[in-house]
């Protein structure tokens, strides 16, 4: 992805929402320094902090979109595999408008797929900045208790993490076999738009359904997992 997208992706939705004028003066900044992305991270960060709002809390609000944006994957992918049942029982009318239909469901999936994609590098991009600066300060901590009570909550926080991002990218890969079989049946349809084309849809159902099925229960143990994370961090 661009370092425009990557920015204005890391910004989480509820940090945006709640400090709008504060981000756009954040968004000028972070633009300003394009040519340097990894530096820019860091500024972010940084700026970020100036607002009250640390890693850990951006960790958290990034985790939220991107839930959302997995619940939302979940609702297209089941309706675009509707629509293609539903094309299956096809006895006559506007078949091309019923392409276009289909097409439009295929689109929408994709490009929400490509979000959940950018929303888990987000997360990745702030739990490695985070996890990074906790090991920092533990390293200054002089008292052995506190210095081993903390790393003890660092490793337990890693833990939660790994499992966390395990499922999403799971779940963001069962995506790409649902997504390319959409791809196959919606371009053979706009190549073919007759009966004939429709009957080939039905011998492919029950093996694309299979692939829904697995994409979807995955999604939703993503979502679990994303809210127990959310839990542990002591947000809501």
């Amino acid at each position: 992805m661009n370092r425009d997208t990557r920015l204005l992706h890391a910004v989480p939705r509820s940090t945006a929402r709640s400090r709008a004028g504060g981000f756009a003066f954040l968004l000028v900044s972070a633009l300003a320094c394009l040519p340097a992305a990894t530096s820019c991270q860091s500024a972010y960060y940084s700026t970020m902090e100036t607002f009250g709002v640390h890693k850990r809390d951006i960790l958290v609000d990034r985790v939220k979109d991107a839930r959302e944006d997995q619940q939302e994957a979940k609702e297209l992918f089941v309706s675009t595999f509707d629509q293609f049942k539903a094309l299956t029982n096809y006895d006559g009318g506007e078949l091309e408008k019923r392409y276009k239909k289909l097409n439009s469901e295929y689109e929408d999936c994709a490009s929400k797929a490509d979000d959940v994609r950018k929303r888990i590098q987000s997360v990745e991009d702030v739990a490695g900045a985070l996890f990074k600066e906790w090991q920092s300060e533990i390293d200054q901590i002089h008292n052995p208790d506190i210095k081993r009570n903390s790393a003890t909550q660092l490793e337990s926080t890693k833990t939660r993490y790994q499992e966390l991002v395990g499922a999403m990218k799971k779940a963001s890969a069962g995506m790409d076999p649902v997504l390319v079989a959409f791809h196959d049946h919606v371009l053979a349809l706009k190549h073919n738009l007759n009966a004939q084309a429709i009957s080939s849809l039905q011998s492919t159902v029950t093996s694309i359904q299979n692939d829904v099925t697995k994409l979807i229960d995955n999604m939703q143990r993503s979502i679990q997992e994303a809210d127990s994370f959310i839990k542990s961090m002591g947000k809501s």
